[in-house]
């Protein structure tokens, strides 16, 4: 399941890096149409079109305006697609620190679950040793009690064994 959800969440977050490179080539577009707008104001400013090319003429003042009027569009544009570019980062980051918790919640649990695995490990070698313990006790007890017995029956048997008289005869 954790290698599920880190897969989703790696192409959600390769999805959100293609849309945010998208919107920056956009926005760079944008800069880029701006500057060239920028440099027709320039170049119509100075155009003179008026009696001997001395005078600005009702035209070229209308024609400037209108380039400015394309290059404050285009500020604007830029500015929302900017706001859109950081709201895409924004979201990046949001989603990077909720998946970083997420690990971090996980790791903690496997390490809970590892510490608790631990614990119970050693508790069953604890109870393996003593039980092992206990089981050498016992064979040391019946060995002990085999040996008393065989002492024993050795003595009982020597005991009513009938005693040969010696012969005092046969000197």
């Amino acid at each position: 399941m954790g290698l599920l959800y880190m897969g989703k969440s790696q192409s959600h977050i390769d999805i959100d890096s293609i849309n945010f490179e998208q919107q920056r080539e956009h926005v760079n577009n944008l800069l880029e149409q701006r500057s060239k707008r920028f440099g027709e104001f320039d170049h119509s400013l100075r155009q003179k079109t008026g009696v001997f090319g001395i005078f600005k003429r009702k035209k070229d003042m209308q024609k400037s305006i209108d380039i400015l009027r394309e290059i404050v569009l285009t500020d604007n544009d830029i500015f929302l697609e900017t706001k859109k570019l950081l709201d895409i980062k924004e979201n990046e980051s949001d989603r990077k620190e909720n998946l970083a918790s997420a690990y971090d919640e996980q790791i903690s649990g496997y390490m809970h679950t590892i510490t608790k695995l631990q614990a119970e490990n050693e508790k069953l070698r604890n109870q393996i040793n003593d039980l092992e313990s206990k089981q050498r006790n016992r064979h040391q007890t019946i060995l002990l009690l085999v040996i008393i017995i065989l002492a024993l029956s050795f003595t009982l048997y020597l005991r009513m064994k009938p005693h040969k008289p010696k012969n005092l005869t046969q000197e």
